[in-house]
This record gives structure tokens, sequence and C-alpha cells, in this order.
């Protein structure tokens, strides 16, 4: 049987710009390109695996329906297209063209109209139709002879009319009637209230159609179902009539012949691929495979000579990229394979650690002379080297080798994440994916998966060889890309060069350090945990009366609202029941705390979290090769530049509760003797809110080194010093980091203990004491609106794309960005030039203190008694320095034998 496919190309578009939003693609000149190459993709997919006899792309048109005559809020609700995604429509529809596929539109209809008109021809003349769409009003019009083809995830699940039955509960006949009842909210299309899909897949159940139901309306038995109907009747009918789907449509002749598919314009679709540098969509052939971008020259290094005019290339080129291949992820355990160097794009050199390279005598030059030799190329401070993640590849040269990397001059990764801080993927296979529509080897390719994984040093020297040159020469090739997108903004460039990058070889050092723990600390202290767990779980099951598997959602939710009925002894409603059962998170317990199993299942989840996470994971964690804990610290993991541990994350180890501060006491010297050192800055982020809002007050404040806190309550409450309470004091905090981070009334109301009028009338008050904090909100938004972006005090920048959306829920979001970033941000610059100017020095001395740890804004550092008080003294002044503030900034310092003493 022939086959059409009609591609909603509307909805193909919109859904290949958002697949790629956190992370778009682009041109080497910056136009976006995501939905082009998304779109693309799904045209190859279509014509290469279904081979459609017939073919066709429709479109809406910007012109109204009689929808939008017949309802005018229809669709309101809609975000405007996006204007990256309305640029790229010109080069789909070249797209559409080259592939000879015909595009079609008619003005005052839907895409949707005219794939029905046509998928009702076609069935009529015995061809099947696959409607290419993620919409499921489409649902309506399946039959054995039209089906859906959606999309997903690089896979597509086809639909027909048992999919669809068993998808929404109802036959397609009947989808028109329950979408009317439904709604449909995309579309703004109303429904009836209170009918959703259950509801009316019973009422089409029992009654077949809509209006059967709305006249069975006035006889069904009285309940809010009846009300609603009886209510909305017209609305439900008005409903219908949006979502049915126009299946005839005046199309000037058009027919299915005329959608015949043809082969592509190879020719134009080359010239395309080549000017959207979508060089892995070239086919072989339409192209020489490595043309464009991907010629290139990749060389092993096999003998001396060779190796000697690697040498003087390095010497001599602007700059160089390094990659390592090594047998394990873990840098400290790590033996390297071989190194990959790239001095042009498209020239790299392989140096393999496992294939001695022969001199003219008919000798060999070990690897070990080879790293020998690369020693001052690697270790020279101002030599043009860098990588993609080089961090990696310091720490494996110094833990494997020796070899101490001082600098880098790039790290592609780092350009990357300060060019764009909310990509959600920063590796090398996606930046060259998303760069140059490049698809690398993957490493599976060279040592597989799971149990039948290999490593590097079981490849093939020449498979390595390819593998790790083209990492080096695309790293080479990025570098290139980012530092001329990273020249247009100065004061980013700067922060690269002076901040981001020198805190890599800093953070590699910290790593390879790592801290000791005390293990019969965290042995004693996750004892304690069971045994309190135990008498917990006798607690819970006594108030509930049975035993049951307390950590599964399902049975607590049945026991708590099902058999105990927890929400009605508050007067409360029950909550929400998904597939799963009854919503169990912390946040719905806590709406019933005071109740005695509840209170025991707060503590049970708090104490299972600290066992599981800590206590017990920490121990597991213990290096075998140092006995000490080396967790990681990302650069380039959070949107606002703050630094993340992972491995273990030390950043939420809880330290506002007593077993939670105990963890903290594990943490120790390695040697005996030696102790721990705390600076942690003093409310950095109120005194950058000072700074950068000019508020006088707050100025005033941190000048006279007031407690900050009890300087708000005075003014807010009108007391004297001595008239503040703790209560008072308490508030004040609370609205003092509130404001920071956008705290509202009900949030306020509910931390503090005020009502939602007194928690609105103090923040009035608060922001009539600090006029400057509400004019830097409301300029911070402006700007934000204004360029799109916000920036820290070192130029920091954060794009914040839902500024001015009609979604006031991501309109809200974004502005508590613009707010927030610009404080959390230049506290992130402040710290990491810290850590900077501390490391430099500690080095410089010769000191035998080490930094070892980073924690929101607190520094840990090791030493022995004797350099306790330098390191004091120089940790307090390069700390409190840093930057220059309108306010001073203030550093506490603590020392003890283990980390909870000197916090």
């Amino acid at each position: 049987m022939a086959r059409l496919f009609l591609i909603d190309g509307t909805a193909v578009a919109y859904r290949s710009h958002f697949a790629f939003i956190r992370s778009p693609l682009k041109t080497s000149q910056g136009e976006p390109t995501s939905a082009i190459f998304g779109f693309v993709q799904t045209l190859r997919t279509i014509l290469e695996e279904e081979r459609p006899d017939y073919v066709a792309v429709v479109f809406d048109t910007a012109e109204p329906t009689f929808r939008h005559e017949a309802y005018a809020d229809y669709k309101a609700t809609r975000e405007k297209m996006p204007d990256e995604l309305a640029a790229q429509l010109p080069a789909i529809e070249a797209f559409v063209d080259a592939f000879q596929i015909p595009a079609l539109s008619v003005p005052g209809y839907e895409a949707d109209d005219v794939m029905a008109t046509l998928a009702k021809r076609a069935e009529a003349e015995g061809i099947e139709t696959f409607l290419v769409s993620g919409d499921k009003d489409f649902a309506q019009l399946v039959t054995p002879r039209i089906r859906l083809y959606v999309m997903q995830k690089g896979k597509e699940e086809i639909l027909g009319p048992a999919e669809i039955e068993a998808k929404f509960g109802v036959p397609p006949e009947r989808f028109i009637d329950y979408l009317a009842l439904v709604g449909d909210p995309s579309d703004n299309v109303p429904g009836v209230p209170g009918i959703g899909p259950k509801k009316a897949q019973r009422l089409l159940a029992r009654y077949g159609s809509l209006d059967a139901i709305l006249a069975a309306a006035p006889s069904m038995p009285a309940s809010k179902d009846r009300e609603k109907l009886i209510e909305f009747r017209d609305q439900a009918l008005l409903s219908r009539r949006l979502v049915t789907i126009d299946c005839n449509v005046p199309l000037d002749g058009l027919t299915i012949a005329s959608l015949k598919a043809k082969t592509p314009d190879l020719a134009r679709l080359t010239e395309l691929y080549r000017r959207f540098e979508f060089h892995s969509l070239l086919d072989e052939g339409t192209r020489d495979h490595r043309s464009e971008g991907e010629t290139h020259d990749y060389r092993i290094i096999e003998t001396e000579e060779a190796f000697k005019a690697l040498l003087g290339t390095l010497s001599e080129v602007e700059a160089f990229s390094f990659d390592l291949e090594t047998t394990s992820l873990d840098p400290l355990t790590a033996e390297i394979v071989g190194l990959s160097f790239a001095v042009a794009p498209g020239k790299a050199f392989y140096l393999p650690a496992n294939q001695p390279i022969r001199r003219s005598d008919g000798s060999v030059l070990s690897f070990g002379e080879v790293l020998t030799h690369l020693r001052p190329l690697l270790e020279e401070s101002g030599r043009p080297r860098g990588g993609q993640n080089s961090k990696y590849d310091i720490m494996v040269l110094r833990c494997a080798a020796g070899i101490e990397v001082t600098d880098i001059a790039f790290d592609t990764m780092i350009a990357a994440y300060l060019l764009d801080p909310t990509r959600r993927n920063y590796g090398l296979d996606h930046l060259c994916l998303s760069e140059f529509h490049y698809k690398k080897i993957p490493t599976e390719a060279l040592i597989g998966e799971g149990k039948k994984q290999i490593t590097m040093k079981e490849v093939a020297v020449s498979e390595v060889a390819r593998y790790a040159c083209e990492d080096a020469d695309f790293t080479l090739r990025l570098h290139e890309r980012f530092s001329k997108r990273l020249s247009e903004f100065p004061a980013l460039l700067r922060l690269y060069r002076e901040v981001e990058l020198p805190l890599v070889p800093v953070l590699a050092r910290m790593e390879i350090a790592g801290i000791a723990i005390d293990p019969q600390q965290l042995e004693r202290l996750s004892e304690h945990l069971a045994r309190r767990l135990e008498e917990l779980t006798r607690l819970i099951h006594e108030e509930a009366g049975e035993e049951f598997n307390i950590n599964s959602p399902k049975q607590l939710g049945e026991v708590l609202f099902e058999k105990l009925r927890i929400h009605e002894r508050r007067g409360g409603r029950r909550p929400r029941k998904t597939k799963i059962g009854f919503s169990t998170d912390v946040a719905t317990l806590e709406r019933f705390a005071g109740e005695k199993i509840i209170d025991a299942l707060l503590e049970y989840r708090s104490l299972m979290k600290l066992k599981g996470t800590y206590t017990d994971a920490l121990l597991k964690l213990v290096h075998p090769k140092t006995g000490r804990i080396h967790t990681s610290f990302n650069q380039t993991s959070t949107a606002t530049g703050r630094l993340s541990s992972s491995d273990p994350n030390l950043q939420n180890i809880p330290i506002r509760t007593p077993l939670g501060r105990l963890i903290r006491a594990a943490f120790v010297p390695g040697e005996p003797g030696d102790l721990l050192l705390s600076a942690d800055y003093s409310q950095i982020e109120l005194r950058l809110l000072a700074h950068l809002s000019g508020d006088p007050n707050l100025i005033e404040t941190f000048r006279r080194n007031q407690d900050v806190h009890r300087r708000t309550a005075e003014l807010i409450f009108g007391v004297a010093a001595e008239g503040v309470t703790p209560l008072m004091r308490s508030r004040a905090k609370a609205i003092n980091f509130g404001v920071i981070y956008g705290m509202g009334p009900q949030r306020l109301a509910r931390e503090t203990g005020l009502t939602q009028e007194e928690a609105q009338r103090f923040i009035a008050g608060y922001f009539e004491k600090y006029p400057g904090i509400q004019r830097y909100i409301d300029e911070q938004i402006e700007r934000a609106k204004r360029l799109g972006y916000v920036e820290t005090i070192l130029g920091r920048r954060r794009r914040v794309p839902d500024i001015s959306s009609r979604n006031a829920r991501l309109r809200v979001n974004a502005e508590h960005i613009a707010v927030n970033t610009p404080i959390q941000g230049s506290a992130a610059d402040l710290i990491k030039l810290a850590m900077i100017r501390v490391d430099r020095l500690l080095r410089s001395r010769g000191m035998k203190s080490r930094m070892l740890l980073q924690v929101h804004d607190e520094l840990v550092f090791e030493a022995p008694p004797t350099e306790i008080e330098e390191l004091s003294a120089l940790v307090r002044r390069e700390m409190e320095s840093a930057i220059s503030l309108t306010v001073p900034l203030r550093v506490d310092i603590g020392v003890g034998e283990n980390w909870l003493e000197a916090h």
C-alpha cells in the first residue's frame, strides 16, 4: 500500500528549537541553528528510513482562523514565537525546498486542518497516511489507514486506533467529545471545569457522546459534576467546535499525486549544509568526508626525528592543545596511555606510551624520556598550552609523571561555560556537535560499555591515535572559536584569563591533597544513627498500629491518609493522589507536624539521609592509595559561577543540627599534631548587596561593624538597640537574607510565624528603611529586560531569557535570577580570586600549609601548628582585600583539631 507522510512543520520546528534550549546550536558567527538542525534531522529520518511514496510539510499561517472568530481567547495564553526560532523559519523553508518536498499552508486555517483534509483524501484513494506531529488533537483523525507518527528522543511511536484508546482512555471517534469536556490548556480551550480525564472517560463510556451527556445532565443524581455540566453546557459545545479539526479545507486543485516524493537536490542541500555548518550531515555522496573544517593530518610519532620536530613546533606555535589518554577516570591512579597535541586546526600528533620511539641508531626512546623532553613545555609558566577539562590532565600528569602544570592559556570547557553558563553539557562531544555539527568518535566505540568494557591500554594504537588526535584537534578549533567570542566582551575575557584559568591548577592541587577523616568517629555516629532509626521504626509502627515498609511512599501514604486519616485531625485536605499513591514528601509531611507519627517520620527521613549520604558513604569514599577523601570541585556546574563539589558533595553537609555538625567533626588533619583552619566570609552576600545597591543605611551598618540583623530590627520596629528582642532579630534576619532570593510575604510568614498581612507590612517597612535595595531590585529587573542578561562585579554574565515572558511563573523566576545572580556571582568571583592569591603565597613562601576545601564562602586549610599564626594573617589579608567594595569585607577564622572545632 502506498504511504503518505504529512509533516506538521510548525510543531516540528518548535520541538527542535526547545530540544536544544539549554544548549542551543549556533554557527561560528553566532547564528542560531537548533530548530534548523532538528528539522533537517526529522526530514532525513522520514525520507531515509520510511521512504514515503508521497510527502508534504504543512505550516501554520499568521492569519486568524475561524476558531479565533468563534472564541477571542483561543490560544491567547500561548507565548509569542521566540525570536531565535522565528529567525530560523526561512532557512527551514529553504531546506524543505532543497529536499524537493511540497510546503503547504492555507491562510485562515491551521496546519492541522490542511493535514486532515489531505489525510481524508488519501484514505479515500486507498493510501495509508502518517501524521508526523506530537499534537494530541490529531487523535480524532486516527483510523486503520490514518495514524499518528510521534518522534521522541530519536525514536518514533506509531499510534493507531488501539494505541489511541490505550493512551487516552477513549477511541478516536470519541476524542473530540473527550477534549470538549476536559479542555486543552495549551490552546486555551476551556472545556468543563472540574471534569478531568478520568471523569470524561467514565461519562463517555456510559453515555456515548457529548450530546448525550449534556442531554442527560439534568436527570443525573445531584453532584458538583451535574451542576458543572448544566452550567457550562454552552462552553462544552464551544470547546467541541474549537477542537474539531476541519477536514474540508479548500486546496485549490491540489492532488495527492502532486505530493509524490522526489529525489532531493543534493547540490542545493550541500550548499545549505555548508552555509549552516552542518558538517556531520553531509552525505558521503556529496562531499569529501573530511572537507570543510574536517580535513586533518593526524600522525603517530614513531621516530626520534619526528619527535624532535614536534618539540620544535610546540615551542614555536601561538597555541597548542594537549590531551591525555589514560586507563581510568580516577586521576590519582590513572596510567598514561598516550598524549596528543594539536598545533593547528586539523593538524595533531599522538605519542603512545606503550610504543617506544625509534632512534636512527636502532635504539629506542622510552616514554619516560619522552616525558622528560616534554616537561619544560608542560611546566614552564607562560607557555600557550591548553585543553578541554584541563584539570583532569593536570592531575594525571602530576600523579603519574610528577609533572607540575603551573598554568594554562585556555580551557574550552570553561570558555564555553563563561559564554553560556546555563548549558546542560560542556563535554567535548557535545561542544563539537553544538559548534561544528560534528559527531566525534564516541569513547564507547573504542573501549565498549558495561561488563565488556576494556581500558584504552588494550585498544590498538592506531585507533587510540585517531581518537586522541581528534580530541586535541577539536579542542584547538573550539579555542579559536571561543576566543573570538570572548574578545567581544572585555570584562568576560579578563575574568577568564585572571580568575577562571588560574583557578584550574589551584583546584587540581586541592583535589590531589584531599582531606583526612576519622573513621572511628563516623563508625560511632553511624551506630548511633542505626540505634535511633530502630527506635523511630518501632514508634512509627506503634502509632500506625501495624508494621509496614516506611521507605515505601505508597505504603506510607496508605497508612497516613487512608487508615489514620491524619489530614482530618488537622481539618486539612488529603494530599493529591498520583499513580504511585499519596504524596509523602517532606513538604507534605510538614503540613501535619505536631502529630507524633509525623514528627517521628520527619526525624526518620533526616537520619536516613545522614546515614546513607554521609556516615556510611564517606567511609566507602576513602581513597585506597591516600587514605583520604578526594572531592571533585566543579567549575562549570552552576549558572551563578559558584563552585560545586561532588563525590562526595561536601557543600550539603548539614550544620544546623547537632548530628549534622558531628559529621564535620570526622574531618581531621592528616598528620598527628596538625590543625585545620577555617576562614569564612562574614555575611558576604549582604555586604555585596550593600555595595551593589548603594543603600546608605546598609553601608553605614557594615562600616560601623554593627550586627546587621539587630540594626535592621531597630529600623523596622523603631526601637533602640537594647530594645531588640531575639524574635525581632530573627525576623529581621529572615528578611535580610530572604530579599536576595525574592522572598514574598507568604514565605516570610511561614518562616517567621507572622500572619501574611504582618509579613506584607514587614516587607514594606524593610524597603522603606532600605530604599536603595528596592531601587537596586527594580533597576536589575529593568536592566535584564533591556539587555537580556545580568552581570557580576567582574563581568560574569548570565542570560535571563524569560524576563519578559507572559508566563507569570517563568517571569517571576527570571526576576529573582536578575536580582540574585549579580550577588551570588560576585561572591563566587570574590572567593575564587582569594583562593588564587592565597595559593600563590603558600607556594611562593614554601609553606607546608595546604588549602583543602572550598565550601560556600568558606576555605579550609591543613597546617602544622608552627604555621597557624602566619597562615591566619595571610588568609585574612588576602580574603579581605581580594576585591575593593564600598563596605569592608570581614573574615571569621577558627582553628581546631577537626572541621567542627575550626568552623
